[in-house]
């Protein structure tokens, strides 16, 4: 998706769309890996679409808000399926999933939890990335088959109503829902800005390409998504006993605007977990930094 070639090829070419390009350039690495495409029916309705490759151990890694298990994923997926089995879904009202369920993080992990089922998982390890991050910590909770976790620039239960604010204000926003829902192609390059390191500059219309394959489908669910956090958070926070969890690490960039690496180390301290800080990392470690999240993963699920 960021990468300046194939987007000045597709201008050569006309008429193409540089995210489809690019696309369909990353699934083709996929495949050509191993990598297989499936989906599977819910129980309330709707699709899980997910990907499968690799051998080993089962790993499972869960994108953040925005995008989908390719976009976010793509590099770590192969450099993990050398060692492991590695499934990357769609998480529901994103790439090609949709649930006929309440949006809520408990819908979530519900649909994670088929997937495991459908998969006939008896141990895996998961690793999940901002919203994913949540996902992971209630299956943490909820799903007695992980063996281990990986959260990435995800703070768990460890926000705070404050720390909402603090962060609307460093976007110079209302609402987190204003940040992570953006409404426009342009309100989507400002997450984009301060979610990656330094994501390149692109002529208009290479944004709204961009936002209508990753970002314009399903407004409303994602909405909910994000405004009942705080709910979820609460649910979960309630009967938590940290000790009680499955061995975690965090991974965390120095300069994450998102959620500051504070948060991480506060969350860190609460699990009595290792962190891994990238220097100068921002939010989005997975897309910019896939050797070091790669390698971190692998040195503790080992």
């Amino acid at each position: 998706m960021r990468t300046v070639f194939i987007l000045l090829l597709t201008l050569l070419l006309g008429g193409c769309s540089a995210v489809d390009i690019v696309d369909s350039r990353e699934t083709a690495a996929l495949q050509k890996a191993g990598f297989e495409q499936s989906s599977m029916l819910l129980a309330e309705g709707g699709q899980l679409s997910y990907w499968q490759g690799g051998e080993g151990k089962p790993l499972l890694l869960i994108h953040g808000f925005g995008g989908s298990a390719v976009s976010s994923w793509q590099q770590v997926m192969l450099a993990l399926s050398q060692d492991y089995q590695v499934i990357a879904p769609d998480l529901a009202w994103f790439g090609e999933s949709v649930s006929a369920g309440t949006p809520s993080l408990a819908t979530q992990t519900q649909t994670i939890m088929q997937l495991i089922e459908q998969l006939q998982l008896d141990s895996v390890n998961v690793v999940g990335i901002s919203y994913g991050g949540f996902v992971t910590f209630d299956l943490m909770i909820n799903e007695p088959k992980v063996d281990k976790a990986v959260l990435l620039a995800s703070p768990g239960v460890l926000f705070s109503d404050n720390e909402l604010v603090l962060m609307n204000q460093r976007f110079g926003v209302d609402t987190p829902t204003q940040i992570f829902v953006p409404e426009t192609p342009k309100q989507m390059r400002r997450l984009l800005d301060a979610t990656f390191v330094s994501f390149p500059w692109y002529p208009g219309f290479i944004d709204a390409d961009i936002y209508d394959k990753y970002f314009a489908g399903h407004l409303a669910e994602k909405r909910l998504l994000i405004d009942s956090l705080p709910a979820d958070r609460d649910r979960i926070a309630a009967d938590l006993l940290p000790e009680t969890l499955p061995s975690s690490m965090l991974i965390w960039g120095e300069n994450d605007k998102v959620f500051p690496l504070y948060s991480g180390v506060g969350l860190a301290d609460y699990l009595k977990a290792p962190i891994v800080v990238i220097p100068d990392g921002a939010h989005g470690i997975s897309n910019d930094y896939p050797e070091i999240v790669s390698q971190s993963i692998k040195a503790f699920v080992q």
